[in-house]
């Protein structure tokens, strides 16, 4: 039965299946037999290749599903992102002889160095999806069989022409990562030079970088480059062609090297462009107001959204770590397209077909791609794309319009549409505003003068009360100010951070630090330093850094003597812990003493005279000689503790005794507020609104205190009873008047000391980054201990409660003394119990026959009626042992 039922269960679902679906599955039999290849030369490193690469497996997954059959196999090698290498994959292909095309990283020039090494390169079709496409009058040998899908490189050098001439910039700067083995520049210099004369600008200056996998020290190499053109007076650069790391790397250096600010200029191509949306967010912050222009395409398709949503889960799958940035560019879509044309033509031609007629067939293609319309036109694609004009802002970018060759730039792609357009008169700058690098919001002239670059106005309080953070002292010498101070320190060392220079001059205010603020706003002040705090209400005007230093406001008051001394004072000197070890220590001494010395010695045979010693001793007053050596033996160590432990009593009670205990006069606001008491502050800045708004002190019982010498004389006439401070100007005053004052009171929290910079100015970043950086390697602390170091100030007094000793500190002298006296009661035991042995044993041998003679007697008593009645057992035992006791 068991062998039946799989039969019948197999011709169940056999007869289950629709006849449609059975003659479908039929026919997908009939066309496994017939396999071809198509090999695909990938950089696997590369972020474009690794796009191609699941597109292509996508695309012929698609082909087998729509046309059920296994007849197509990809066949991958990693070209390494060299020309070489990308030649050598491709002559492994044609050798295998497994596959019947090509697709890949394959320039025309690497496929024209396999065509003279292997003829039959002619007759292997090719689809290059190199970016950007050479023309094929610029080869010397044409390739008949070598098709580009990418966008024509002279589309690519006019639309940078475009933009240059849009902004009337008439001399540039060319980058470009050389990763092509067998030619210097592929043209791209001469090109880009070509299209650029035809608007009236030229490149001034062009820097050919080797690949990136090439050099052995990318940053500096990169930072020597770019140091050079920094030295130069042109500022507007054009990364012509560089992969997507080269790119990534270029603008972290420039960004480093404040190649990034205002007055600079950065234009991307499409390779970089429309690679934006797969890169992370610190990429993008280094590319601040970097414009670019990028291959346009329909993405609102319901073919394309289909698309995205499987590219992005094979994606994920395949590098899980770039999971987040799976989104899919043009170069996926053109990779996708070129695998299907390959696919479609092969379907279409029988099972021994020739290179021509697969050449036909594919030049022949026609049809609706998601990378737009392909057709082919001198093995290039004959689709006239459109580019989308970029610009980096934030964590993304912003679309600024669209150009064309034929109709320049409009608003969006549609307006393309049509020869019979009547847009394309429009200029970027009238489509919206751009964000330059540095944040500049009008077009950068594009050159500099090659003086000095202008420097920063920083501003300074010249009126503040505590001139330890900031001085502005008059040099007679040099006819100007010069600025000192802590936080003119801490700046100094932060610039000293950062990853460029900044040339800075110091301007002394004479406002409140509000005034400052805003000066700052008003862009009258390009920064402010100085004990600034950061509070809230400032944020509407002006940023801030990283707090340096960690601030609160508290309260400075007077202290008073607590001349109310405790009765048992002293009694404080040791803890409790400490006063019962040693006193039972002393009565387990004296006890092992008496002990050993009360045989021989009259002086210590009673037990009392021994207590007596025991005191006497604790002064090294006693008279009683020791007879023992044991007994010295026992008493030389303790006699020894008993000095260290009155020496540190004595020392102990000493200093509570001579330092007065003090107390603050004044205990908590609320009493302040209660009475109405005069307080002071810095009225210079937000202490005094800070009292008013938040603590509730009524304004005329604030009094406002320029110097930080006032304070001693307005507490010392009573003018005010309490002064409120930042903690760190707290931390000066007592530094500096160190007797008579204390904080007292709760602290509220602040916000710390910053550094203030215009809003959206990326030097706040910079310097919060460079803050932390001077903080983690423990300069900072070094600062703040150098300020706080500059008063010798040294008190006697203070709020101290004192702290008692307890026995940790006496632990060695506790167990050498306990040690030897355990020892000496061990001993004095033993002599003792040989000393009265046979003493002992009569005593027993005694009560072993009483015990007898009492139980045999069998003692008995009379009751009240007169009967006798035998006691119990028990109790006859415990009355023998009280007659051995007694007779003993």
């Amino acid at each position: 039965m068991s062998r039946v039922a799989p039969f019948f269960l197999l011709l169940l679902l056999t007869t289950g299946i629709p006849a449609e679906a059975k003659e479908k599955e039929d026919s997908c039999v009939t066309k496994r037999g017939i396999t071809r290849g198509i090999g695909g030369v990938v950089d696997y490193s590369s972020r474009v290749w690794k796009e191609q690469r699941i597109a292509m497996e996508m695309a012929i997954r698609d082909f087998h599903r729509s046309t059920c059959s296994k007849q197509l196999i990809l066949r991958f090698k990693d070209s390494q992102g060299t020309s070489a290498r990308a030649a050598s994959s491709a002559l492994e292909f044609i050798g295998s002889e497994k596959v019947q095309a090509i697709i890949g990283a394959i320039r025309p020039q690497e496929a024209t160095l396999v065509s003279e090494i292997q003829k039959v390169t002619r007759v292997l079709p090719i689809i290059s999806l190199t970016s950007p496409a050479t023309a094929p009058t610029s080869l010397r040998n044409p390739l008949p069989f070598f098709f580009q899908m990418a966008n024509d490189i002279n589309v690519n050098m006019q639309c940078i022409a475009a933009i240059v001439n849009n902004f009337r910039w008439r001399k540039v700067t060319a980058i470009y990562e050389d990763n092509n083995d067998f030619s210097s520049d592929s043209g791209l210099i001469t090109l880009l030079s070509y299209s650029l004369r035809v608007v009236g600008s030229e490149i001034e200056h062009h820097v050919a970088f080797p690949p990136l996998s090439s050099l052995s020290d990318q940053n500096g190499a990169i930072e020597e480059e770019l140091r050079k053109l920094r030295s130069k007076s042109n500022r507007v650069f054009i990364v012509v062609q560089s992969s997507l790391r080269f790119a990534v790397l270029l603008f972290e250096k420039a960004k480093q090297m404040a190649m990034m600010e205002k007055g600079y200029v950065w234009i991307v191509t499409d390779e970089i462009a429309s690679l934006l949306d797969s890169v992370d967010s610190s990429a993008l912050y280094n590319m601040q107001g970097v414009l670019g222009f990028r291959t346009n395409f329909i993405d609102s398709s319901k073919s394309f959204r289909q698309f995205k949503t499987k590219f992005r889960k094979n994606y994920g799958v395949r590098y899980s770590e770039e999971e987040e940035y799976s989104n899919p560019s043009i170069f996926a879509l053109q990779a996708y397209d070129a695998a299907r044309t390959i696919a479609q033509a092969m379907e279409k031609l029988q099972a021994n077909f020739t290179s021509r007629e697969f050449f036909k067939q594919i030049l022949s293609s026609n049809f609706e791609g998601l990378s737009g319309r392909m057709r082919f036109e001198n093995s290039i694609t004959l689709e006239h794309r459109t580019f989308q004009i970029i610009n980096v802002v934030g964590k993304s970018y912003r679309e600024l319009a669209v150009w064309s060759p034929k109709f320049g730039f409009t608003e969006n792609s549609d307006k393309h549409e049509g020869e019979n357009s009547r847009f394309g008169n429009s200029s970027v700058k009238e489509l919206g505003p751009i964000y330059w690098p540095g944040g500049l919001q009008t077009t950068p002239k594009g050159w500099s003068s090659g003086e000095e670059d202008k420097q920063l106005k920083i501003g300074v309080p010249a009126r503040g009360a505590f001139n330890q953070f900031v001085k502005v002292s008059y040099d007679q010498d040099k006819n100007g100010s010069y600025v000192t101070g802590f936080s003119i320190e801490v700046f100094a060392a932060v610039v000293k951070r950062l990853p460029y220079q900044l040339p800075f001059v110091f301007v002394p205010f004479y406002g409140s630090y509000d005034d400052m603020v805003e000066e700052v706003y008003c862009k009258g002040l390009d920064a402010a330093i100085g004990d600034i705090e950061i509070m809230a209400y400032r944020y509407q005007y002006a940023e801030f850094s990283q707090p340096y230093v960690e601030s609160g406001l508290t309260m400075v008051v007077t202290v008073k003597p607590d001349k109310s001394k405790e009765l048992w004072m002293f009694m404080k000197t040791f803890t409790r812990r400490m006063w019962l070890i040693t006193l039972a220590m002393h009565i387990f001494i004296g006890f092992v003493i008496w002990l050993i010395e009360h045989g021989e010695n009259p002086d210590l045979k009673r037990f009392g005279a021994v207590l007596w010693f025991s005191v006497t001793i604790i002064f090294f007053a006693q008279r009683e000689p020791l007879r023992s050596n044991l007994s010295r033996f026992v008493l030389a160590p303790w006699l020894f503790a008993i000095l260290i432990i009155t020496a540190s009593f004595t020392a102990s009670l000493t200093s509570m005794l001579t330092i007065s205990r003090l107390q603050p006069s004044v205990s908590d606001i609320e009493t302040l507020l209660r009475t109405n008491a005069p307080v002071g502050c810095n009225g210079n800045s937000f202490i005094l609104r800070y009292l008013t708004n938040v603590v509730g002190f009524k304004a005329e019982n604030i009094k406002k205190i320029d110097s930080i010498s006032d304070y001693p004389d307005a507490f010392k006439n009573g003018d005010i009873e309490a002064a409120f401070f930042v903690v760190p100007h707290a931390q000066v005053f007592l530094a500096k008047y160190c007797k008579g004052y204390t904080m007292a009171g709760p602290t509220f929290k602040l916000g710390g000391f910053g550094f203030v910079f215009p809003k959206g100015s990326p030097l706040a970043f910079d310097f919060s980054e460079a803050i932390l950086k001077v903080t983690e390697n423990g300069e900072m602390p070094q600062l703040e201990q150098h300020l706080l170091s500059s008063y010798n100030c040294s008190s006697t007094t203070g709020i101290s409660e004192g702290s008692s000793l307890g026995p940790r500190p006496f632990a060695g002298l506790f167990l050498l003394s306990g040690g030897v006296s355990a020892f000496a009661f061990l001993v004095t035991a033993v002599r003792l119990g040989r000393r009265h042995n046979h003493f002992i044993q009569a005593k027993l041998k005694k009560y072993r026959l009483n015990f007898d003679d009492i139980e045999l007697r069998s003692m008995s008593l009379k009751n009240g009626n007169g009967r006798e009645s035998r006691l119990p057992k028990h109790i006859v035992v415990h009355i023998s042992h009280l007659y051995v006791i007694v007779s003993m």
